[in-house]
């Protein structure tokens, strides 16, 4: 009876972090990320308009690839460092994904607060999807 109830502890306690825990501690390289915004460089430091479907192409290639909040961070903090390197337009910027037809989810700007895309903001919204918060 005592060695139930401590496997049935142990498996409560398990789930729990199962839950509560990030997905995956890796997270995409910033050459990843570089490399699908790199054809949208152009268009947003001198466009107007649609995009070049290369740069569409590259920013939905990019928005399949940050699927975790580790993937969300990363990208964050290397699209904000190039950002303040190629000080894009921001009307562009924040356009691309409404003119691309997707959904990017980061913001491309040298001013974003990438740490709301960390692991503390992914736990606060598992356990408010949990109803603990």
């Amino acid at each position: 009876m005592m060695g139930s109830r401590i496997k049935i502890s142990a498996l409560g306690v398990t789930m729990l972090l199962l839950l509560i825990a990030p997905a995956s501690n890796a997270a995409i390289s910033c050459s990843v990320v570089i490399k699908d915004l790199r054809p949208c460089v152009n268009y947003l430091t001198k466009g107007s308009g649609k995009p070049p479907s290369a740069c569409c192409a590259g920013a939905s290639a990019l928005a399949s690839a940050t699927s975790s909040s580790a993937d969300k961070k990363a990208a964050c903090e290397c699209i904000k460092s190039a950002s303040k390197n190629i000080k894009p337009n921001n009307q562009l910027a924040q356009a691309l994904p409404s003119n691309c037809g997707i959904t990017l989810p980061v913001t491309i700007s040298p001013n974003v607060d990438c740490s709301k895309y960390g692991w503390l903001r992914a736990w606060k919204l598992k356990l408010g999807v949990l109803g603990w918060a």
